[in-house]
Parts: C-alpha cells; sequence; structure tokens
C-alpha cells in the first residue's frame, strides 16, 4: 500500500490493542487501537519518515513531503517540546510558536460548514491552534441534541450525567472527526481537553472532577488512539487546580500512547498557584489564566517561568473580548496583552479568546448562557469579528522564521521595554509606546527590524553605528524590535 507522504495519517482495521509498525530503518512506532461502533476497530498512524514501513496487516511505501507542501505539520512534522523544554518545534527542529483561539464549544455545537467559516478566518489571522472541550462536561445541562436549535448540543457519552464515561457515543466522535480534519487542514491544531474541571459550558458542575481517574484515563487513551495521529495538543487538566486525580491519570495514559511525543499539559484556573506535577515526566507545560476582568497580569505567567524543573509556559486563557459587557479587553488590549504575556516568559505562545465565540452561541438572541461570558449582541459569528484577534494573530506572523526556540526573558540587555532574548544570542524588545531603546550588551547583533504590531508593517531596518548605539524610533505608538 502507498501513503502519498509522511505525516499524512492513514486509517487501517486492528484486531488488537495495540498496533506495532516498524521502518526500513529499525525504528519502531506503536499505537493504540480504537473502538468504532458495533465489532469495528481501527487504527491510525502518521509515518514520520519517507520509505518502507511494516506492521501485522501489511507494508507500506511512505513518499517524502512534496516540495510545495503548504501546511507546516505535514512539511515539518508534529509539534513537540523544545530541547530546552521551553518552546514548541516541529519534528524536524523547525521553530513553533504557539497562537491558539479559545473555541471550547466547537466539538458539540460546529456544524462542518460553521467549521471551515471559522478555520478560514483564524488561519487567514495567523493562528494555529484552538482549545476545545472535546465533550460538553455539564452534568445538568439541558437541551434538543441538535446543532441548529438554541440550547442545542451533541452528546459524547450518555453517562456523563451521572459522572462517568463509559456509554460513549461513537456518533459523536465520528462526526467530531470531520470537524478536527476541517481544523488540519486549516493549519489549526486541536487542542484536546478531555473534560472539564473548571467552569464548563455553562457552569453546571463539571463532570472532570467526578468521573473516576480510571475512566478518564481511559478516555484520554481513547483521544491519543483516535486523534493522536495528526497534530495535536493535550491539556489533561482543565480550569481546575492541577491535583485532581483524573489529571495525573490522564496525563500519565497520554504519555505512555503517544508514540509522536506531541505535547501534554495542565490549564489551570486564575486563584490557584500553577505548579502542581511539576517534576512529572508526562508533563510539558503549564498554563494559567490570568483572569477575565480586563487586567494585564504578566506578573502570573512570569511567576510560573521561575518553576523547576523547567517546563514550557503560557498565558492560555486571558480576558475574552467583550465578555459579559462590550468594551471588555477590546482591540489592542489584545495585542498588548499578547506581547506582555509572551515577554514575561509565556514563551510557548500566546492565546486569544472572544465572548460568545467559546461558547459557541448560535446566534445574538440565544438564550441559556452565563451573561458574565457573553459578548452583549453577538453570537459565534459576530465575535470572529472582534478585532482583538487580528492583533493576537499578528504575532505569529511578525515571529514567523524568527529563531524562537527556548528564547528567554531578559532584563539585563536593555533599559526600556520587554524583552527576549533568543537562544544564538538575538533580542526581541516590546514597547508599549515605542521610543529609542538603548542597548547595553555589546553582543546584541547591530541589524535590526522595527515593526508596528498592529498592523505587521515594518517601520525600520538598518544597523546600528556601535554596540552602544540606541534602536531608533520616535515613539507615540506600540513597537516590536528585533535583532537577530
Amino acid at each position: 500500500m502507498s501513503i502519498s507522504s509522511v505525516w499524512q495519517g492513514i486509517e487501517l482495521p486492528a484486531t488488537s490493542e495495540w498496533v506495532e509498525f516498524e521502518h526500513e530503518s529499525g525504528r519502531r512506532l506503536r499505537r493504540p487501537a480504537f473502538w468504532d461502533g458495533g465489532d469495528t476497530h481501527r487504527v491510525r498512524f502518521a509515518p514520520p519518515l519517507a520509505g518502507s514501513w511494516t506492521w501485522s496487516g501489511g507494508e507500506l511505501h511512505v513518499a517524502e513531503a512534496p516540495t510545495d507542501e503548504a501546511n507546516p505539520f505535514y512539511r515539518h512534522g508534529f509539534w513537540r517540546m523544545s530541547p530546552g523544554g521551553r518552546s514548541l518545534v516541529h519534528a524536524d527542529g523547525t521553530p513553533a510558536l504557539l497562537v491558539a483561539d479559545t473555541a471550547w464549544a466547537l466539538p458539540w455545537r460546529a456544524t462542518p460548514d460553521q467549521v471551515r467559516e471559522y478555520a478560514a478566518d483564524r488561519q487567514a489571522k495567523g493562528f494555529n491552534a484552538v482549545l476545545l472541550m472535546t465533550v460538553q462536561p455539564d452534568m445538568r445541562a439541558v437541551g434538543p441534541r441538535d446543532r441548529t436549535q438554541d440550547e442545542g448540543f451533541a452528546i459524547g457519552f450518555e453517562d456523563l450525567a451521572d459522572g462517568h464515561l463509559n456509554r460513549m457515543n461513537v456518533e459523536y466522535f465520528q462526526y467530531l472527526d470531520v470537524l478536527l480534519d476541517i481544523l488540519v487542514e486549516h493549519g489549526l491544531v486541536p487542542v484536546l481537553q478531555p473534560v472539564f474541571h473548571g467552569f464548563g459550558w455553562k457552569g453546571l458542575d463539571v463532570a472532570g472532577t467526578v468521573v473516576p481517574p480510571s475512566e478518564y484515563a481511559a478516555y484520554c487513551r481513547y483521544l491519543v488512539a483516535r486523534y493522536g495521529a495528526r497534530p495535536a495538543v493535550y491539556l489533561v487538566g482543565g480550569d481546575g487546580s492541577g491535583a485532581e486525580p483524573q489529571t495525573a491519570a490522564g496525563g500519565a495514559e497520554v504519555h505512555a500512547a503517544d508514540c509522536y511525543e506531541q505535547p501534554t499539559g495542565i490549564h489551570y484556573r486564575p486563584h490557584i498557584r500553577a505548579r502542581a506535577h511539576q517534576d512529572a515526566d508526562w508533563l510539558d507545560f503549564q498554563w494559567c489564566q490570568t483572569g477575565h476582568t480586563g487586567e494585564h497580569v504578566p506578573e502570573r505567567v512570569a511567576d510560573m517561568w521561575r518553576n523547576e524543573p523547567v517546563k514550557a509556559v503560557a498565558n492560555g486563557e486571558p480576558t475574552y473580548e467583550h465578555t459579559g459587557r462590550t468594551g471588555v479587553a477590546e482591540g489592542w488590549w489584545q495585542g498588548h496583552e499578547a506581547w506582555s504575556n509572551l515577554c514575561a516568559g509565556g514563551t510557548m505562545g500566546v492565546v486569544y479568546g472572544a465572548g460568545s465565540l467559546w461558547q459557541w452561541r448560535l446566534h445574538a438572541e440565544e438564550p441559556g448562557h452565563s451573561d458574565f461570558f457573553l459578548a452583549p449582541g453577538a453570537g459565534w459569528r459576530e465575535a470572529i469579528d472582534f478585532e482583538g484577534s487580528t492583533y493576537v494573530g499578528l504575532l505569529g506572523k511578525i515571529l514567523d522564521g524568527v529563531p524562537t526556540t527556548d528564547m528567554a526573558p531578559d532584563w539585563t540587555r536593555t533599559i526600556s521595554g520587554r524583552a527576549l532574548s533568543t537562544a544564538e544570542g538575538g533580542l526581541i524588545v516590546y514597547r508599549e509606546n515605542g521610543g529609542p531603546v538603548m542597548v547595553f550588551d555589546p553582543t546584541v547583533p547591530l541589524g535590526y527590524t522595527i515593526v508596528d504590531p498592529r498592523d505587521g508593517s515594518v517601520v525600520a531596518t538598518g544597523k546600528r553605528d556601535t554596540p552602544q548605539s540606541p534602536l531608533p524610533d520616535v515613539g507615540g505608538a506600540p513597537r516590536v524590535y528585533i535583532c537577530l
């Protein structure tokens, strides 16, 4: 059997719980099988190397990626953690920076046509990941089983309302296959949260803290089996303390089942010490929330950066744009938030959120949601056009091609702004109001590019005369200075 190219997934019949694939070089990868209804079991495999692969059912012939392959995950491979553990890289070592949106409720509310519209918008703006609750987690949520009706939603487990994950609705996951395929086709990595531990969809008694850890772990393994042969990030703790027994059980199971070493971590509620399981082998990253009230609190990210052993850090949920009332965290607020948190130590990447989008509110008048989190007068379609998403997406575009691998906050090389040093000695500075930047390290490269982060335009390029010369800018507007 021939496969088009490396990293492209293939689905095969499975007759055992695990299926081993061996490359002609001797490299072996083991993938878990998954149940797909009735007596059907399948295994999905994405070959990371071109050449011949053998398995119990025969032989696979895999080609190199075409030179014009546009999807970075097929051209460079899936994400994994960097050598220093602070950032993302593709499998071939290409630097990567997470630029994620929060469309938490998409899996049980959205239709394929809606996801195509959403994904095209996010891809065009520069996003490369989407945070998703894989199932509707509120045990007391009620509504029709219809994604097109007010308060309607699809159900992943028939017994989730009772705090269990044993009665799987396999048609739900077959539908989710289609939605996630659309995201991946648009270069958007699904960030998979199994069952939420915090507010959930409507704040109605989430199942994530109730289901037995063994059932939670089994579901995590199912997610790896069904969706792990494509780009993925695993968020085994969602909006909790991190100490929930389900989190550790799920993290260990993902670590054991995932042969591609895709990132696994925890997303915390705002009011918590974000360092649970810091020394666990399965833990790759820690994500904080800086709250939902429109305040910039990069200190939370900076505090997490100091935790040891080293894990990657990001602000996984800043204030949602227009959440609760019009004007909250709107517009450039989101751009300043993203650059501030990145420079404070959130070097895994940045995340954006919009009120009414994360709930996938069907239309501006749909009832049944918490007013605190809704954007007034907006459904999901209106929310994808909020101005702030453009600025967050631009961050990834501005730093595309910059050696971001294991860059670190640096307060020693300049006196102005928020700064990052790259592993190769480069310097990135963000200043909210621009202006000249004094440089106090003679090793900072003389060449510079100065960018307006509001539109991505290059406002100046040049080379400083001496190591003591400042980076020139007249000030009065946000600026990013890049010296490589």
